[in-house]
Protein backbone atom coordinates (compact mmCIF):
# COMPACT_ATOMS: atom_id res chain seq x y z
CA UNK A 1 0.00 0.00 0.00
CA UNK A 2 1.56 3.55 -0.86
CA UNK A 3 2.50 5.90 1.90
CA UNK A 4 -0.48 8.33 2.55
CA UNK A 5 1.26 11.63 1.67
CA UNK A 6 1.62 10.03 -1.99
CA UNK A 7 -1.87 10.24 -2.66
CA UNK A 8 -2.08 14.45 -3.55
CA UNK A 9 0.92 14.35 -4.19
CA UNK A 10 1.57 16.11 -8.17
CA UNK A 11 4.98 17.31 -8.21
CA UNK A 12 7.55 14.46 -9.67
CA UNK A 13 10.86 14.13 -7.45
CA UNK A 14 14.81 14.35 -8.91
CA UNK A 15 17.39 11.76 -7.71
CA UNK A 16 19.30 14.76 -6.69
CA UNK A 17 16.17 14.99 -3.78
CA UNK A 18 17.66 16.22 -0.63
CA UNK A 19 15.13 16.24 2.33
CA UNK A 20 15.44 17.43 5.73
CA UNK A 21 13.85 16.71 9.67
CA UNK A 22 14.88 19.76 11.89
CA UNK A 23 13.90 19.35 15.69
CA UNK A 24 14.61 21.90 18.33
CA UNK A 25 15.48 20.02 21.67
CA UNK A 26 13.45 21.88 23.57
CA UNK A 27 11.44 19.17 24.49
CA UNK A 28 11.34 15.71 23.57
CA UNK A 29 9.60 13.89 20.49
CA UNK A 30 6.41 13.24 19.60
CA UNK A 31 4.38 10.94 16.69
CA UNK A 32 3.94 14.32 15.05
CA UNK A 33 7.57 14.57 14.71
CA UNK A 34 7.76 10.72 14.07
CA UNK A 35 5.77 11.43 11.19
CA UNK A 36 7.03 14.06 9.92
CA UNK A 37 10.54 12.60 9.71
CA UNK A 38 9.20 9.69 7.98
CA UNK A 39 7.18 11.60 5.57
CA UNK A 40 10.91 13.77 4.94
CA UNK A 41 13.03 10.25 5.00
CA UNK A 42 10.95 8.63 2.47
CA UNK A 43 10.09 10.72 -0.05
CA UNK A 44 14.50 11.34 -0.03
CA UNK A 45 14.74 7.42 -0.24
CA UNK A 46 12.58 7.02 -3.11
CA UNK A 47 14.61 9.58 -4.90
CA UNK A 48 17.31 8.32 -4.20
CA UNK A 49 18.05 11.24 -2.40
CA UNK A 50 19.43 12.22 1.11
CA UNK A 51 17.45 12.40 4.18
CA UNK A 52 19.19 14.98 6.66
CA UNK A 53 18.74 15.51 10.67
CA UNK A 54 19.77 19.46 11.81
CA UNK A 55 19.22 20.12 15.83
CA UNK A 56 17.77 23.47 15.61
CA UNK A 57 19.42 24.72 18.86
CA UNK A 58 19.48 28.57 19.25
CA UNK A 59 16.82 28.75 21.25
CA UNK A 60 18.68 30.07 24.38
CA UNK A 61 17.60 28.76 27.62
CA UNK A 62 14.80 26.00 26.04
CA UNK A 63 17.51 24.31 24.59
CA UNK A 64 18.70 21.06 26.00
CA UNK A 65 21.86 19.47 24.55
CA UNK A 66 20.76 16.17 25.92
CA UNK A 67 17.87 16.11 23.89
CA UNK A 68 20.01 15.70 20.91
CA UNK A 69 21.44 12.40 21.26
CA UNK A 70 17.37 11.79 22.58
CA UNK A 71 16.37 12.35 18.59
CA UNK A 72 19.06 10.17 17.10
CA UNK A 73 17.68 7.54 19.22
CA UNK A 74 14.53 8.04 18.51
CA UNK A 75 15.38 8.21 14.78
CA UNK A 76 16.90 4.89 14.97
CA UNK A 77 14.83 3.32 16.67
CA UNK A 78 11.60 4.42 13.62
CA UNK A 79 13.91 2.69 11.81
CA UNK A 80 15.51 6.11 9.72
CA UNK A 81 19.04 6.64 8.28
CA UNK A 82 20.26 9.87 7.71
CA UNK A 83 23.41 12.08 7.41
CA UNK A 84 23.41 14.66 9.62
CA UNK A 85 24.55 18.11 9.57
CA UNK A 86 25.99 20.84 11.83
CA UNK A 87 23.66 22.51 14.34
CA UNK A 88 22.30 25.55 14.15
CA UNK A 89 24.08 26.89 17.02
CA UNK A 90 27.84 26.10 14.72
CA UNK A 91 26.25 28.73 12.13
CA UNK A 92 25.68 31.47 14.29
CA UNK A 93 28.07 33.89 11.66
CA UNK A 94 26.46 32.89 8.95
CA UNK A 95 22.96 34.69 10.24
CA UNK A 96 24.95 37.50 11.26
CA UNK A 97 26.34 38.25 7.87
CA UNK A 98 22.78 37.73 6.33
CA UNK A 99 21.53 40.10 8.85
CA UNK A 100 23.97 42.59 8.42
CA UNK A 101 23.18 42.46 4.58
CA UNK A 102 19.85 42.79 4.83
CA UNK A 103 20.12 46.15 7.15
CA UNK A 104 23.01 47.45 5.15
CA UNK A 105 20.43 47.30 2.41
CA UNK A 106 17.68 49.36 4.75
CA UNK A 107 15.65 46.06 4.61
CA UNK A 108 15.62 45.62 8.31
CA UNK A 109 14.91 48.20 11.62
CA UNK A 110 15.34 47.99 14.96
CA UNK A 111 12.37 47.54 17.53
CA UNK A 112 12.29 47.64 21.22
CA UNK A 113 8.88 47.17 21.61
CA UNK A 114 7.82 44.25 23.89
CA UNK A 115 5.24 41.48 23.47
CA UNK A 116 3.10 43.50 26.01
CA UNK A 117 3.85 47.03 24.40
CA UNK A 118 2.54 45.47 20.98
CA UNK A 119 -0.67 43.79 22.60
CA UNK A 120 -1.40 47.13 24.35
CA UNK A 121 -1.93 48.95 20.91
CA UNK A 122 -4.68 45.92 19.85
CA UNK A 123 -2.93 45.38 16.80
CA UNK A 124 -4.33 42.79 13.78
CA UNK A 125 -3.97 39.08 13.65
CA UNK A 126 -2.13 37.64 11.04
CA UNK A 127 -1.16 33.99 10.08
CA UNK A 128 1.66 34.20 12.85
CA UNK A 129 -0.13 35.94 15.68
CA UNK A 130 -0.03 39.86 16.32
CA UNK A 131 1.16 41.87 13.14
CA UNK A 132 3.56 44.86 14.15
CA UNK A 133 1.58 47.89 13.63
CA UNK A 134 5.84 49.44 12.60
CA UNK A 135 5.76 51.81 15.81
CA UNK A 136 9.71 51.65 15.19
CA UNK A 137 9.70 52.19 12.03
CA UNK A 138 11.71 55.47 11.22
CA UNK A 139 11.80 56.65 14.85
CA UNK A 140 15.63 57.08 16.71
CA UNK A 141 16.75 53.52 18.40
CA UNK A 142 17.37 53.58 21.76
CA UNK A 143 20.76 51.55 22.43
CA UNK A 144 19.98 51.07 26.35
CA UNK A 145 17.25 48.99 25.33
CA UNK A 146 17.52 45.39 23.85
CA UNK A 147 16.40 45.62 20.11
CA UNK A 148 14.93 43.00 17.86
CA UNK A 149 15.33 43.33 14.22
CA UNK A 150 12.61 43.61 11.90
CA UNK A 151 11.64 43.04 8.16
CA UNK A 152 10.78 46.41 6.48
CA UNK A 153 8.05 44.29 4.84
CA UNK A 154 6.72 46.88 2.20
CA UNK A 155 10.24 47.36 0.62
CA UNK A 156 11.19 44.22 0.52
CA UNK A 157 8.32 43.16 -1.56
CA UNK A 158 9.13 46.45 -3.79
CA UNK A 159 12.60 45.49 -4.54
CA UNK A 160 11.96 41.87 -4.67
CA UNK A 161 9.16 42.32 -7.27
CA UNK A 162 6.50 39.67 -7.90
CA UNK A 163 7.86 35.89 -6.69
CA UNK A 164 6.22 32.41 -7.19
CA UNK A 165 6.71 28.70 -5.18
CA UNK A 166 5.64 25.79 -5.01
CA UNK A 167 3.58 23.12 -3.21
CA UNK A 168 3.12 19.54 -3.35
CA UNK A 169 -0.37 19.66 -2.58
CA UNK A 170 -1.84 23.26 -3.69
CA UNK A 171 0.78 23.55 -7.17
CA UNK A 172 2.46 26.69 -7.87
CA UNK A 173 1.48 29.71 -5.42
CA UNK A 174 2.42 33.65 -5.98
CA UNK A 175 4.23 34.44 -2.82
CA UNK A 176 2.38 37.33 -0.52
CA UNK A 177 4.24 37.65 3.10
CA UNK A 178 2.32 41.40 3.23
CA UNK A 179 -0.24 39.91 5.73
CA UNK A 180 2.53 38.76 8.20
CA UNK A 181 3.96 42.89 8.38
CA UNK A 182 7.23 43.52 9.52
CA UNK A 183 8.54 40.01 10.86
CA UNK A 184 11.27 39.50 13.34
CA UNK A 185 14.38 38.25 12.00
CA UNK A 186 16.81 38.65 14.50
CA UNK A 187 15.31 38.06 18.16
CA UNK A 188 15.92 39.99 21.59
CA UNK A 189 17.17 36.41 22.67
CA UNK A 190 18.21 34.81 19.65
CA UNK A 191 20.56 35.01 16.88
CA UNK A 192 18.13 34.95 14.15
CA UNK A 193 14.31 34.02 14.03
CA UNK A 194 12.94 30.77 12.80
CA UNK A 195 11.94 32.58 9.46
CA UNK A 196 16.10 33.58 9.00
CA UNK A 197 17.50 30.57 10.25
CA UNK A 198 15.70 28.15 8.63
CA UNK A 199 16.01 29.87 5.63
CA UNK A 200 19.69 30.17 6.06
CA UNK A 201 20.36 26.31 6.86
CA UNK A 202 17.93 25.04 4.15
CA UNK A 203 20.43 26.59 1.18
CA UNK A 204 23.58 25.91 3.25
CA UNK A 205 22.62 22.11 3.71
CA UNK A 206 21.56 21.65 -0.23
CA UNK A 207 17.54 21.02 0.71
CA UNK A 208 15.85 20.92 -2.29
CA UNK A 209 12.59 19.63 -1.03
CA UNK A 210 11.37 21.15 2.36
CA UNK A 211 8.78 18.93 4.18
CA UNK A 212 7.31 20.12 6.88
CA UNK A 213 3.60 20.24 8.59
CA UNK A 214 0.95 22.07 6.99
CA UNK A 215 0.08 24.34 9.73
CA UNK A 216 3.32 26.13 8.47
CA UNK A 217 2.34 26.11 4.90
CA UNK A 218 2.22 29.98 5.23
CA UNK A 219 5.45 30.54 6.15
CA UNK A 220 6.73 29.50 2.92
CA UNK A 221 5.43 33.47 1.74
CA UNK A 222 8.53 34.53 4.07
CA UNK A 223 11.25 32.30 3.54
CA UNK A 224 10.79 32.69 -0.93
CA UNK A 225 11.07 36.17 -0.26
CA UNK A 226 13.99 35.91 2.08
CA UNK A 227 15.23 33.86 -0.22
CA UNK A 228 14.89 36.41 -3.22
CA UNK A 229 16.69 39.28 -0.73
CA UNK A 230 19.06 37.34 -0.03
CA UNK A 231 20.30 35.36 -3.37
CA UNK A 232 19.50 32.02 -2.45
CA UNK A 233 18.58 28.85 -4.50
CA UNK A 234 14.93 28.07 -4.37
CA UNK A 235 13.53 24.64 -3.19
CA UNK A 236 10.11 22.87 -3.55
CA UNK A 237 7.79 22.47 -0.58
CA UNK A 238 5.95 19.38 0.43
CA UNK A 239 3.21 20.39 3.28
CA UNK A 240 2.10 17.15 4.59
CA UNK A 241 -1.12 16.41 6.77
CA UNK A 242 -1.14 16.86 10.31
CA UNK A 243 -1.31 14.56 13.19
CA UNK A 244 -4.69 15.30 15.84
CA UNK A 245 -5.25 14.12 19.25
CA UNK A 246 -9.12 13.42 20.78
CA UNK A 247 -10.12 16.90 20.75
CA UNK A 248 -8.59 17.30 16.99
CA UNK A 249 -5.81 19.57 17.76
CA UNK A 250 -2.62 19.33 16.39
CA UNK A 251 0.44 16.95 18.50
CA UNK A 252 2.60 19.63 20.40
CA UNK A 253 5.12 19.05 23.38
CA UNK A 254 3.52 22.13 25.00
CA UNK A 255 0.20 20.47 25.68
CA UNK A 256 2.00 17.15 26.85
CA UNK A 257 1.81 14.93 23.58
CA UNK A 258 3.32 11.36 24.52
CA UNK A 259 7.33 11.18 23.69
CA UNK A 260 8.64 8.54 21.27
CA UNK A 261 11.00 8.30 23.89
CA UNK A 262 8.40 6.99 26.51
CA UNK A 263 7.20 4.49 23.84
CA UNK A 264 10.62 3.19 22.82
CA UNK A 265 11.48 2.49 26.47
CA UNK A 266 8.26 0.72 27.14
CA UNK A 267 9.27 -1.81 24.53
CA UNK A 268 6.76 -0.52 21.73
CA UNK A 269 8.37 -1.45 18.29
CA UNK A 270 9.31 1.88 16.09
CA UNK A 271 9.91 0.07 12.85
CA UNK A 272 6.13 -1.52 13.39
CA UNK A 273 4.75 2.11 14.77
CA UNK A 274 6.20 3.83 11.36
CA UNK A 275 4.70 1.36 8.99
CA UNK A 276 1.61 2.19 10.65
CA UNK A 277 2.02 5.64 10.01
CA UNK A 278 3.12 5.08 6.65
CA UNK A 279 -0.46 3.58 5.70
CA UNK A 280 -2.37 5.60 8.21
CA UNK A 281 -3.39 3.36 10.49
CA UNK A 282 -3.12 5.75 13.85
CA UNK A 283 -2.43 4.66 17.51
CA UNK A 284 -5.69 4.59 19.97
CA UNK A 285 -6.68 8.60 20.33
CA UNK A 286 -4.72 9.80 17.20
CA UNK A 287 -6.53 11.04 13.79
CA UNK A 288 -4.96 12.39 10.55
CA UNK A 289 -6.21 15.23 9.20
CA UNK A 290 -6.46 14.34 5.47
CA UNK A 291 -5.98 17.12 3.65
CA UNK A 292 -3.51 19.83 4.80
CA UNK A 293 -4.78 22.75 6.38
CA UNK A 294 -6.70 25.41 3.31
CA UNK A 295 -5.73 22.75 0.93
CA UNK A 296 -8.37 21.53 -1.44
Amino acid sequence: MPAIWHEHDTIMQEPSTVTRFAPSPNGSLHLGHAFSAIVAHDLAVEAGGRFLLRIEDIDGARSRPELADEFRRDLEWLGLEWDEVPAQSTRLDSYEVAAQRLLDEGLLYRCTCTRAEIAALEPRLGPDGMIYPGTCKGERFDPARPFALRLDMDRALELAGELSWEDAYRGPQICDPSEFGDVVLVRKDAPASYHLAATLDDAADGVTLVTRGADLFAMSHIHRLLQALLGLPVPRWHHHALLLDSDGKKLAKRRGSPSLADRRKAGEGGKALAQMLRIGQMPCGITLSRFPHGAT
